[in-house]
């Protein structure tokens, strides 16, 4: 199968990665790290104005209706950019469960306002025991009010709503809308402090439930379809370090001699670039998968995020190895990207949640 981006798509791309490299340059990444900022809001506003937020919402929801593909285009280079804005949690997770799950007034209440940014969501599943697992839920509703710790949660310090996995009285698992004003939240000391995590303390508070669907098979659902999301986010990331690496090795001089020519140089950045395309290429067919509807997407999802998580981390490390002594230190950029490669890595399920996963469908597939 041959899937590309059309020259509309393309010339998107471009349009963002100019944007964020004027208006998203290191040092307002340096602010959240400094503390200065929990996120970005400036660049968050500019980001819903021209209708990101709301990129694969339909425009009877107010979306810009650009479809999942124009989203994956998007992803790449606010990965690229290590953006610190929750763009994930909004655009990947709470306004898709909206979509997937909600009924037609949920729709029509909530997606609009994400789309154009005056709402920020976040979405609630771990409650501090490690990979997703329907086994370790223990948040329940009753009488409408949802009682239980959720942690860590990805931008819930910012958030004004939260799509929370929780059991119903019946013990069923689904997802609620909570709103949360008034819900405690303990800030968490991440490794990567440019993006919000917090622990959210649900002493019963309201709870809406969100359509319908319920059972563990439509959590599923929202995280598959966000790794695949997250997963571009991933190879934006990787290839933003590789270019790093390969300009430093070809700026800096050792024994009269640039440092790209040094054997040991050309082989990391060499490893660095096999890894990157592998995950491209699967990134790639997920985002054909998603656009397509396919019922391919779990199996391009658990592909696409071990790949693109290998390769993210692969030139994370490799790239401050490449710079040396110097890339270690706080004033080289290495650092955030190494952070936020570590962030990714953990969202939605680390590495041997997603790997089990894909060995579990290809064996079903294989079965069939």
């Amino acid at each position: 199968m041959n899937f590309d981006f059309s020259d509309d798509l393309k010339q998107l791309r471009d349009q963002a990665r100019r944007f964020l490299a004027e208006q998203c340059a290191p040092s307002v990444v340096r602010r959240s790290l400094d503390g200065q900022e929990t996120f970005a809001a400036d660049l968050w506003r500019e980001m819903a104005d021209m209708g990101w937020i709301g990129a694969a919402i339909p425009e009877e929801y107010g979306g810009a209706g650009l479809g999942y593909e124009g989203l994956c285009v998007l992803a790449e280079e606010i990965g690229r950019a290590v953006a610190p804005v929750p763009f994930s949690s909004c655009a990947y997770l709470a306004a898709e469960a909206i979509l997937l799950a909600g009924t037609e007034a949920q729709k029509q209440e909530f997606l609009p306002r994400l789309a154009d940014g005056s709402l920020i969501g976040c979405f609630a599943l771990s409650e501090g025991t490690g990979n997703p697992d329907p086994r370790n839920i223990a948040a329940r509703v009753a009488g409408g009010r949802l009682t239980g710790t959720k942690w860590p949660v990805a931008d819930g310090g910012i958030a004004h709503i939260a799509v929370v996995v929780a059991r119903g009285e019946t013990g069923d698992i689904a997802l609620y809308l909570v709103d949360l004003a008034g819900v405690a939240k303990r800030t968490l000391t991440t490794l990567d402090p440019s993006r919000d995590h917090v622990r959210l303390d649900l002493d019963g508070a309201k709870a809406e439930r969100l359509g319908a669907a319920s059972g563990w098979s439509s959590v599923q659902t929202v995280l598959d379809r966000a790794a695949i999301l997250l997963a571009f986010e991933q190879v934006g990331g990787a290839d933003a370090c590789l270019r790093m690496a390969c300009d430093y090795a070809n700026e800096r001089y050792a024994f009269g001699r640039p440092i790209g020519s040094f054997q040991a140089i050309k082989h990391k950045l060499a490893d660095m670039y096999v890894a990157l395309e592998l995950a491209r290429s699967n990134a790639y067919y997920g985002a054909w998968a998603l656009s397509a509807e396919s019922a391919d997407i779990p199996l391009a999802a658990a592909t696409l995020r071990v790949s693109a998580t290998e390769a993210f981390q692969l030139a994370s490390k490799e790239n401050i190895q490449t710079h040396g002594g110097i890339g270690f230190t706080w004033a080289v950029d290495c650092h955030l990207f190494y952070r936020r490669s570590a962030n990714l890595a953990l969202a939605l399920g680390g590495p041997p949640f997603w790997k089990n996963r894909l060995v579990d469908l290809l064996e079903s597939r294989n079965a069939a």
